[in-house]
This record gives structure tokens, sequence and C-alpha cells, in this order.
């Protein structure tokens, strides 16, 4: 990590990152809105974007100069990890290099039945001066990728897996990332579910390093769709 990234990276403490992404299937799907879409959170006091694909990093390069979390969401038949499962989705990563490329770091097995900790040290042994995040959605598994060595440590699955269905990142007083921010010898990214000012606020507080809030800001369907339910039930 050169000096440069160092300052960027360090500049996201106590600060919002926006996830800007939107699949296929989305009305918003476009690397070209996307783009738009994280100067738009820059404008509105974003320090750093996660994003999906390298066409969308590329495009959101191209409109500002904040930290980027990558990711490539792909789905294969031989396992439920999605979030950038194998080499092929890292190697077209770092084709446009973010500062941090984020991985889901769940106790599944990826395709081809390879096991986290296989894959990650061949990462790291790929690509020695990258920085990387672990999606956990357990206390048990952010501790592991804490030991792992990821150098930072996300609450992106909560709730999002088998080992977590029914958990709440929000539960009782964010218990599950108070957890985390307790034990881990690595910063604490919060992510996930966290849909208020107060909530985001709140993560801060409690001692982790940064906060992702998605959805809510970049998502306007499933923000249209909450309120036309309020209304409409």
């Amino acid at each position: 990590m050169n000096e440069q990234t160092n300052e960027k990276i360090m500049r996201l403490q106590g600060k919002l990152i926006v996830s800007c992404q939107a699949l296929p299937d989305e009305p918003l799907h476009s690397s070209f809105i996307m783009g738009r879409m994280a100067l738009a959170a820059k404008q509105g006091g974003a320090f750093g974007i996660r994003a999906n694909t390298k066409e969308d990093i590329l495009e959101i390069q191209s409109q500002v100069n904040l930290p980027i979390i990558g990711i490539v969401k792909r789905d294969y038949a031989d396992s439920s990890v999605y979030i950038t499962p194998t080499l092929k989705e890292v190697e077209e990563l770092m084709e446009v290099r973010p500062e941090i490329i984020a991985l889901d770091a769940t106790g599944r097995l990826r395709p081809g039945q390879t096991e986290l900790s296989d894959f990650f040290f061949r990462l790291k042994e790929a690509y020695p001066g990258q920085l990387w995040m672990a999606d956990c959605s357990t206390v048990e598994e952010a501790m592991y990728a804490d030991q792992l060595g990821f150098d930072f440590i996300g609450t992106t699955m909560v709730g999002y897996t088998p080992q977590s269905q029914g958990m709440k990142i929000e539960a009782d007083d964010f218990y599950i990332l108070r957890q985390i921010v307790e034990h881990a010898s690595h910063p604490v990214i919060a992510e996930g579910n966290i849909d208020t000012p107060a909530k985001a606020k709140r993560v801060i507080e409690l001692g982790a390093f940064c906060v992702v809030v998605g959805s809510v800001i970049t998502r306007p369907q499933l923000v249209t769709r909450a309120f036309a339910q309020a209304l409409y039930a």
C-alpha cells in the first residue's frame, strides 16, 4: 500500500461509505448511473464508495477521487458464496485496482469446494500489497477472518446466511458489532441494514472504523416501496 492510498484509507475513519450498486434486474443498472450516484454521494458527504464490477468501478473512478471497496457479485452452481467468490473475480478487480477488495468470509465453502483460508492465503501471495475486507455474518466468522489477517472486518452478511438467520445487526444495541469491535485486532467496518442516520452515528460511537450505507441511499425502488407499503397496507 503506497502513501497516497494509506492517506485515503485513514481519512475513512469515522466517516460514511456509500454503496453504489445496481444489479442487472434493477432499474438503475448502468455504470454511467453508478458513476453519477458516486458523485452525488461525494457531494452529500461520503468519504468512500463500495461498488460492484470493474466496469462500475472504472466509471466511478472517473467521477470521484475516493477510496473504493470493490466487489464482484457472481453466482456459481456449486456454492452459495457470491461476493467475490473466486480468483476470476479478484483478477477482474485488479484491472481497476480498488483500494480495498471485499469478499465473502463466511463459513460456507466457495466454488470448487474451496475453504476460505486456502483462498485467502492464495490471494495474499498473489497480491501482497492489496487491502482485503472480510464480509462476515457471525462473530465467530469475524474472529476467524481477523485471525487470518484480513485488513478490515465487516458485518456485511449478518442475517443473510443460514448460520445468521434471524439475526439483525442492530439487535440489542448492535451486540454483534460490539463483540467484534471488542475482540478484533483489525478495524471493523459496520455494514448491513444501517438504514438511518441514527444507526450510522451509533455504530461509530460503538467503535466501528467507518460505516457503509447502501440501499436506503442508492436503491430508490426499495425506499419507494417502504413508503408505499406504509400508505397502502
